[in-house]
């Protein structure tokens, strides 16, 4: 598959062999019973290494697996709210606030108004503050509270 005439041939121990040409890499490819693989193609000179390619594909996906695996994926939980909560709901949410968040995710508060209870948005305010007070030893406020249509939105995210 490789379609240069010339390439920089390198050994299967990392011996540079120099510039030859692709029937003499093929060639030292066989004698050691391994594959020519070409390892920087875009290059005036092609580098194509003498190697045992499926071993080669095997490291790059246990690289790529071990990779994917120390990543932390954050995800959003969210806690819906309404603004005249009773103290023992809220304890129960903000208790699964702080579950959320030490586990290291980040939690998004949405309360939502119906009808008359627009009239009172300072409710909400009030509830959102009693929130940032609750929260401020484990939590930082990511998204500061804001109206969008008929709710009003805070994010929090682990300190």
């Amino acid at each position: 598959m490789i379609d240069a005439g010339n390439i920089r041939l390198i050994g299967p121990n990392s011996e540079n062999y120099g510039e030859v040409t692709l029937d003499i890499g093929l060639q030292e490819a066989e004698k050691f019973s391994l594959d020519l693989v070409e390892i920087s193609p875009n290059t005036d000179l092609p580098v194509c290494k003498i190697m045992d390619y499926g071993k080669f594909k095997y490291q790059a996906q246990k690289k790529a697996a071990e990779a994917k695996k120390k990543q932390k994926v954050i995800g959003v939980k969210e806690i819906k709210m309404r603004p005249n909560i009773d103290t023992h709901d809220y304890e129960v949410k903000l208790k699964n606030m702080k579950k959320f968040i030490e586990f290291g995710d980040k939690v998004k508060i949405s309360l939502m108004f119906r009808g008359r209870e627009m009239s009172h948005s300072e409710l909400g305010v009030k509830l959102f503050d009693r929130i940032k007070n609750d929260t401020d030893e484990f939590a930082k406020v990511e998204l500061e509270p804001k109206f969008e249509g008929r709710q009003i939105i805070m994010v929090l995210a682990p300190k």
